[in-house]
């Protein structure tokens, strides 16, 4: 099990609950999107509740994070996309903790099971399609018709936007979940490496080497990964939101 490379995503039951034939379990999945949010709670609490003209670093992170998602969300939506800044940012603060502790040594990686992640994405495509129809009513299917398309083409145009659109979660699911989950089996590989070539002797030690580096290597590369699939799960959600403000391009 030690150099098993699945054997990290395996969801346990920590306290199992069974209500009506219906699974309800406390798991390890459970407990870490717990922490998850508990740790994000904590940092922007204690970094921002005593606030001074010569911020520490905490402070400046926060501040930063804050004024990141801010001007994306003005670049992708527009000033009207604004009154969804809770969210976004709730979003990517939320896939960047998980990201970062799923990097911790026998820390459960949530972002990793598709799961979570397709939950994450059915939540922005609802809330685009729930603001869209209650802000624009039928208006809102112009975002299928797109501007300037003759109308011959249209029968073949709008199916297109449809299942574009329909696709969109399992693109914004699948996209951060396979990176967590191939970086992560990556890493848990060329360490397996390490251990079993150091068991060998003197010349595994010496073989062990470049796994060891690979394995430096990816540990930076999967940390830079977390920020960046945070980040390209935040830009999607301000994409989708400004179709649900604009529909059509309007």
């Amino acid at each position: 099990m030690a150099n098993d490379p699945i054997h990290q995503f395996v969801v346990n039951k920590i306290v199992p609950i069974e209500i009506g034939g219906i699974d309800f379990s406390f798991t390890n999945a459970s407990l870490f999107m717990v922490a998850t949010v508990a740790c994000a709670s904590a940092f922007l609490y204690f970094s921002t509740s005593s606030r001074g003209l010569i911020p520490t670093r905490a402070q400046s992170v926060a501040e930063m994070s804050y004024e990141f998602i801010a001007s994306m969300l003005r670049e992708g939506a527009g000033s009207h996309g604004m009154k969804f800044f809770p969210m976004v940012f709730s979003l990517f603060m939320f896939v960047l903790t998980a990201n970062l502790l799923g990097m911790v040594p026998y820390f459960f990686t949530i972002t990793s099971q598709i799961i979570v992640t397709f939950a994450l994405a059915l939540f922005v495509i609802g809330t685009v399609l729930v603001y869209g129809f209650m802000k624009h009513g039928l208006h809102f299917l112009k975002l299928f018709v797109p501007s300037g398309v003759p109308g011959v083409l249209l029968l073949l145009v709008v199916p297109i936007e449809i299942i574009s659109f329909l696709s969109r979660p399992i693109s914004l699911s699948v996209r951060l979940f396979a990176n967590l989950l191939a970086g992560h089996i990556t890493l848990k590989v060329f360490a397996g490496f390490v251990t079993s070539l150091g068991a060998l002797g003197a010349l595994g030690v010496g073989g062990a080497i470049l796994p060891l580096i690979m394995t430096v290597a990816l540990t930076g590369l999967e940390f830079l990964v977390a920020f960046l699939q945070a980040y390209v799960f935040a830009v999607l959600t301000c994409m989708y939101l400004n179709d649900a403000i604009h529909p059509g391009g309007h």
